[in-house]
C-alpha cells in the first residue's frame, strides 16, 4: 500500500521534502497544504524584489528552467498533491490524521497521513505599538506583503518612508527603498547597533556609515512609541523616544518567530525560543512526525545551545534530509554555525559562528582580531580593502567564529564559508592560520586575509600585540587621554599634525629605530598605520627599547576612516 505523506507548508522546506520523497519512492502519495496560492517561492528574494533587481513576483516562485512553480507544476512535474488555501488546524497523532479547513468555502475535513512533516516556517513578530494597525503600516512576510509595497511605491504613493527595526530584513528593505525609489528612508533600531545578534558593534559601526552615506537616515537606540495616522488617510508620522518622523508608510521588521502552534497544541515537545524541538534525522517528539525549516530550533554547532536560524539555505537542506529519511533513510542535520551574508548597497557582509558576546554568554573567553587588506594582491589594479573579524577563545585558541565585509561581496563570502567550515570541528588558530586557500593576484594575496587574521589572533593572544579597538581609540584620545604615533609616511600623517598638533605625532616606520629619543615619553602611546602591520612591527621594536606602554589600532587607518568618518575628515582639513 502507497505511504501518504502530509506536509504543512509549502514555501522552502516542503516542497523540497515532498520532491526527495517522489524521487525515492515514485508511488508514495504526498499532498502539501498551504493556506497560500503562492507557494514555493524564495522569500529571502524579496528585498531584491521590491528594489527592482528581480523584475516580477514569478522570477521568485520559477525554477532554473523559468517553469512557474504553482499547483499545476508540482502535480504534473513532481507528482505531488497541493490542496492550497487549506489551513490545518489540529492534529490528532492518535489518530493519524489532520483536520484542515478550505478556506473559500470553511469545509473541514480529516486528512490521513503515515508520516507527517511541519513545514509551518516563522512569523513576523508585530510589537504592540499604538498604530500598528493603521493602512501604510506592513510587515514583510510573504509575496502579497511584497507586491503591495512594490504596488504602492510605484504609483507615487511613498515618499518617505520609516523602517522599524536594524535585522537583516530592515537593513535589505531600506536599501531597496533607497537604491532603485529613491525613498526618503529612515532606519529605526531601539538596539545601540545594526545587525545585533550577527555583528560585534566594531563592524556594525562600519555598515551604519556605509548606509547613511547611500542615504538612509539611520537612529539607533531610539524606540518607536507610536505610529500616527487614520485610517482614512493612513500613516502620517512615526513617533519615537527622541523624534517625530513623517512617512507615508511604515514597514515592521523587529524579527520573526517559530510557527508552532499547531505542533504545541498537538503535544509535541517546544524549545525555550518556541520553535519545535527535533533530533538529528529532524523527527520531532512523535516519530511518525519530522519537522524542520524556520519553525524548529537546531543546535549551535559552536555554543551547543538550541537556536532557532530561520535561513531559506537551511530549510532546503533540512527538507532533503526529511525526504530522505522518511524513506527509510539515515541522513543527520546535526545543526547550524549560522553562516549569514547580505548585500548592502554596493558593500557585501557575511559572519559565521559567535560574536564576542555572544562568545561571553556561552561561557567562553573570547579575544579577536580585525585586520583591514585588499581582497585581492595589493598590486592589483581591482583590488579593495576588506575587513574581517576573527573571534576565538583564549584558553583553548578554539576558533568562535568570524565577520567580514568589503565591496567585492562574493570574495567576502568565500573567506567567510571557508572558516565557517572548520568551526563544527572545534578548529584552533593554527587551523585557521594554515588555512589552504587558492591564490591567484587577481583573487586574493599570497598570504590571505583569512591567515593574516589567524596570525593576527595568535600575537594578541601571545601578549606580542597589545590592541586598542577603534572605538576606545577615539574615546581615548578625544578625552587626552593617549597620544598617537603615526608610522606613515609624512605626507598621510601632515594634516592630522596640523589638526591635533603635538597629540599626533609622525615617526615614519623606517625611521622609528633611528629617531627612538623622539618618541613621547610618560604616557600611553596609540601607534597607527595603515591596516595595523607596520604599527605591529613598531610596537614590538619600541618594547625592546623598553617601551611597553603601547596599543596597537586594529585595523589601522583604514578602519579608523570607515568607522569614523567625520573624524578623519576633520584630521584632513575637511568639513
Amino acid at each position: 500500500m502507497a505511504r501518504k505523506v502530509l506536509i504543512i507548508g509549502a514555501v522552502a522546506l516542503g516542497p523540497k521534502a515532498a520532491c526527495r520523497i517522489k524521487r525515492l519512492d515514485p508511488q508514495a502519495q504526498v499532498t502539501i497544504v498551504d493556506r497560500d496560492y503562492l507557494i514555493s517561492y524564495g522569500g529571502c528574494g524579496i528585498p531584491y524584489y521590491v528594489g527592482g533587481d528581480v523584475a516580477d513576483l514569478e522570477g521568485l516562485r520559477s525554477t532554473s528552467s523559468h517553469a512557474v512553480r504553482n499547483r499545476k507544476f508540482f502535480q504534473a512535474c513532481k507528482g505531488v498533491a497541493i490542496r492550497e488555501r487549506t489551513e490545518a488546524l489540529h492534529i490528532d497523532r492518535q489518530a493519524k490524521k489532520v483536520t484542515v479547513r478550505l478556506m473559500p468555502t470553511d469545509d473541514v475535513e480529516d486528512l490521513k497521513y503515515d508520516k507527517l512533516v511541519l513545514a509551518t516556517g516563522a512569523k513576523p513578530v508585530v510589537p504592540p505599538i499604538p498604530g500598528a494597525d493603521l493602512p501604510g503600516v506592513t510587515v514583510v512576510a510573504n509575496l502579497h506583503h511584497a507586491k503591495h509595497i512594490k504596488d504602492a511605491i510605484a504609483a507615487g504613493k511613498v515618499n518617505r518612508a520609516v523602517v522599524i527595526g536594524g535585522g537583516a530584513i530592515g537593513v535589505e528593505m531600506a536599501e531597496a527603498l533607497t537604491d532603485l525609489w529613491g525613498v526618503e528612508t529612515t532606519l529605526v533600531e531601539m538596539m545601540d547597533q545594526l545587525l545585533p545578534t550577527a555583528f560585534g558593534s566594531n563592524m556594525s559601526r562600519l555598515i551604519q556609515n556605509h548606509m547613511s552615506a547611500k542615504g538612509v537616515n539611520v537612529l539607533l537606540s531610539e524606540g518607536v512609541t507610536r505610529i500616527l495616522g487614520d485610517a482614512q488617510n493612513g500613516v502620517a508620522a512615526v513617533q519615537t523616544t527622541r523624534s517625530r518622523i513623517p512617512c507615508d508608510m511604515v514597514i515592521l521588521a523587529v524579527g520573526v518567530r517559530p510557527n508552532a502552534e499547531l505542533a504545541a497544541e498537538a503535544g509535541l515537545a517546544i524549545g525555550g525560543h518556541g520553535g519545535i524541538l527535533v533530533d538529528r534525522c529532524l523527527r520531532t517528539s512523535d516519530p511518525d512526525i519530522y519537522a524542520g525549516g524556520d519553525c524548529v530550533e537546531l543546535t549551535h554547532l559552536v555554543s551547543g545551545q538550541k537556536v532557532p536560524m530561520p535561513l531559506g539555505s537551511l530549510a532546503n537542506r533540512q527538507g532533503r534530509v526529511i525526504g530522505t529519511n522518511i524513506n527509510g533513510g539515515c541522513d543527520h542535520f546535526k545543526g547550524t554555525v549560522g553562516s549569514f551574508c547580505l548585500k548592502v548597497f554596493d558593500l557585501g557582509i557575511a559572519r559565521a559562528g559567535l560574536t564576542v558576546k555572544q562568545a561571553a554568554a556561552a561561557g567562553f573567553d573570547p579575544v579577536y582580531s580585525i585586520v583591514v587588506q585588499s581582497d585581492r594582491a595589493h598590486f592589483y589594479p581591482t583590488q579593495e580593502l576588506m575587513y574581517m573579524k576573527l573571534i576565538a577563545d583564549r584558553g583553548t585558541r578554539r576558533v568562535l567564529g568570524i565577520e567580514a565585509l568589503g565591496k567585492s561581496g562574493d570574495a567576502v563570502k568565500a573567506r567567510v564559508d571557508a572558516v565557517a567550515a572548520l568551526l563544527p570541528y572545534e578548529a584552533d588558530i593554527a587551523a585557521v592560520s594554515n588555512l589552504e586557500v587558492s591564490y591567484a593576484p587577481p583573487f586574493a594575496s599570497a598570504m590571505d586575509i583569512v591567515n593574516n587574521a589567524a596570525n593576527t589572533l595568535e600575537n594578541i593572544i601571545l601578549g606580542q600585540n597589545r590592541p586598542i579597538d577603534v572605538a576606545d581609540f577615539l574615546s581615548m584620545f578625544k578625552d587626552k587621554k593617549t597620544k598617537v604615533l603615526d608610522v606613515r609616511s609624512p605626507s598621510e600623517s601632515r594634516p592630522f599634525e596640523a589638526a591635533y598638533g603635538d597629540r599626533w605625532v609622525n615617526i615614519p616606520q623606517e625611521e622609528l629605530a633611528a629617531r627612538m629619543n623622539e618618541v613621547p615619553a610618560g604616557e600611553v602611546l596609540c601607534l597607527l598605520c595603515n591596516t595595523g602591520p607596520r604599527s605591529y612591527e613598531a610596537q614590538l621594536l619600541l618594547k625592546s627599547h623598553g617601551i611597553r606602554d603601547t596599543l596597537n589600532v586594529q585595523g589601522g587607518y583604514g578602519m579608523l576612516m570607515t568607522s569614523d568618518p567625520e573624524f578623519t575628515s576633520a584630521g584632513k582639513g575637511e568639513t
